[in-house]
């Protein structure tokens, strides 16, 4: 079952209203997500399988799922298993079985040999710097090749043993005959064929010739019926290709293109090419680390489906291009998880806490809630005994104005226990504090008495009733807010060297020893946090990866 149809209307699904209204599209409407399987889907692909498979859902039509499969040399099975992961993950299912615009290979065939035939279509020789040279620019019209004029039969025999495997890699192409003079240069005479000698992951080595994407996508969607084709707006340009390939063989059917602005991020970059670099480089662990911008990644960061899902509808769909604020994602995912989210405490650098007048024999139990706006979830249970941690962080020895924390001879309330006091002060031979004692005030459980204001409320876990674990602290991955946008420059030189900080020995509350693996959590007053099964299994003890901050901090 789909994930909840969206809601707000967008000019695509105006455009489809008024089509069905006036009688111009009749019968169900079809979309597709059709991903090229060279690299992992990020967040903007999130944006265009929301709105395929939304349209489809508002519509009560069927979206596909469709592989674009033209350069077996940059795809693998790895992509195909992991875009077919994240398209479910996010709630949607496809129609049918999952496509391959290899499927079609034999129809995409046959349909060059038609346009060769009708004298459409012809084989070129021109190398790849003649063709630049021949293609003109923006301002020159291009010239023709002087094998445009080719006989079809000459073409079709070429063409055939192109297929036949007797030339080599880029000694031949096959062409499209437009107009080289088309002030669109995707008009001229573009290639439809390509030689490759590359075995490719869906046919193996049965095709050593592979079709162009602009000549393959129409076909593709005309062989599924696909009714409404959406595409971003690097695409508009292509259209009148799209068209053209349509009109200009025995197609079943003629979908609609339609283009919206694609989804731009600050603070990231969303090219495959350039996240391969980061992989390559290994300047982050993997496609699915959690700092890319690609759904994998963020699912293995704590974000959830129905944030990502919130994130695409308060974007929109327009024609209008511009970049969207990282902090409406951040927002999206604190809106969702503070919501579902139980509490716990977690004390990320540890100071040791010893009260002095509490007995060491003596333990007792307190009860705090799961979620403070949500009584259905219960209460959690935590331990109070006479050693205790706190964050290094909540303690000075000079307390600068308006502290509200931990300082020498202030009492502070330790959240659902007690109030203490810092009375003395504890170096190791290097002069590091190494731990604090304090007295606690029994008569203050859940309680102020009259004329006893402490200063502030902090977060601690027990000693004996607490786990190890490690936290990594994300970050942007980049800190600059247009990392791309140096024309001189590399992105990786923008890369956050503080995009990840990874805190060892951290202490967590009892209940966290065993953490479900899709339950996120807010650690009180720090973050929302997720369990990395995979670090986790390998560490043999709890590791959380902070998904996003309370706050937004950036700025600060």
């Amino acid at each position: 079952m789909s994930a909840e149809p969206k809601k707000a209307h967008n000019f695509i699904q105006n455009l489809i209203e008024d089509a069905l209204a006036k009688g111009e599209h009749t019968g169900q409407v079809v979309t597709r997500f059709p991903p090229e399987p060279n690299g992992y889907l990020h967040v903007g692909h999130a944006k265009s399988i929301c709105l395929n498979f939304g349209i489809a859902d508002t519509f009560s039509g069927v979206c596909n799922l469709r592989f674009d499969d033209t350069n077996p040399e940059k795809e693998s099975q790895e992509y195909i298993d992991a875009i077919k992961e994240d398209v479910k993950w996010l709630g949607y299912t496809w129609d049918g079985e999952v496509r391959y615009a290899s499927d079609y290979f034999d129809a995409l065939y046959l349909f060059a040999e038609e346009l060769i035939e009708r004298g459409k279509a012809y084989v070129c020789a021109l190398t790849a710097e003649e063709m630049v040279e021949y293609r003109g620019t923006l301002t020159e019209p291009g010239k023709n090749s002087p094998y445009r004029d080719r006989p079809v039969e000459e073409s079709l025999k070429l063409f055939r043993e192109m297929r036949d495997g007797k030339f080599e890699n880029g000694e031949l192409v096959l062409r499209a005959k437009i107009d080289m003079a088309s002030p669109n240069i995707n008009m001229r005479d573009p290639i439809l064929y390509r030689i490759r000698f590359a075995e490719h992951h869906q046919t193996g080595n049965k095709w050593c010739i592979y079709p162009m994407y602009d000549y393959t996508h129409p076909i593709s969607d005309a062989m599924e019926g696909i009714t409404h084709s959406l595409c971003t707006l690097e695409f508009e340009d292509h259209r009148p290709l799209y068209e053209w390939v349509l009109e200009n063989i025995t197609a079943p059917c003629e979908p609609r293109q339609i283009e919206f602005a694609r989804l731009n991020l600050n603070y990231t970059i969303t090219s495959k090419r350039k996240l391969k670099r980061l992989v390559d480089e290994n300047l982050v662990d993997g496609w699915n680390d959690p700092r890319m911008p690609t759904i994998s990644g963020m699912r293995r960061r704590g974000y959830t489906p129905e944030s990502l899902r919130a994130f695409c509808d308060m974007i929109g769909v327009n024609k209008a291009g511009g970049t969207v604020d990282m902090g409406m994602l951040e927002f999206a995912i604190r809106e969702d998880l503070n919501a579902r989210s139980p509490r716990a405490m977690c004390v990320m650098r540890p100071l040791k806490v010893t009260l002095t007048n509490y007995p060491a024999d003596k333990t007792e139990t307190l009860s705090l809630p799961v979620h403070p706006q949500n009584p259905d979830m219960g209460q959690r249970e935590v331990t109070w005994s006479q050693t205790l941690f706190i964050d290094r962080e909540d303690f000075v020895e000079e307390a600068p104005r308006k502290w509200k924390r931990l300082a020498p001879d202030q009492a502070v309330r330790l959240r659902g226990g007690y109030v203490m006091t810092c009375k003395e002060v504890v170096r190791d031979a290097s002069g590091e504090i190494v731990e604090l004692r304090c007295e606690y005030d029994p008569a203050t459980l859940g309680v102020n008495p009259e004329g006893y204001k402490p200063n502030g409320v902090i977060h601690w876990v027990s000693e004996a009733d607490s786990v190890d674990c490690d936290i990594n602290l994300y970050d942007r991955l980049f800190n600059h807010e247009f990392p791309d946008s140096d024309k001189e420059g590399d992105f990786l030189d923008h890369v956050n060297p503080q995009s990840l900080v990874v805190l060892k020995g951290a202490r967590a509350e009892k209940g966290l020893a065993t953490p479900l693996a899709d339950l996120p959590y807010q650690f009180e007053r720090e973050g929302y946090f997720f369990c990395d099964q995979e670090l986790t299994a390998k560490a043999g003890k709890p590791v959380f990866n902070r998904t996003v901050t309370l706050r937004d901090s950036w700025g600060k």
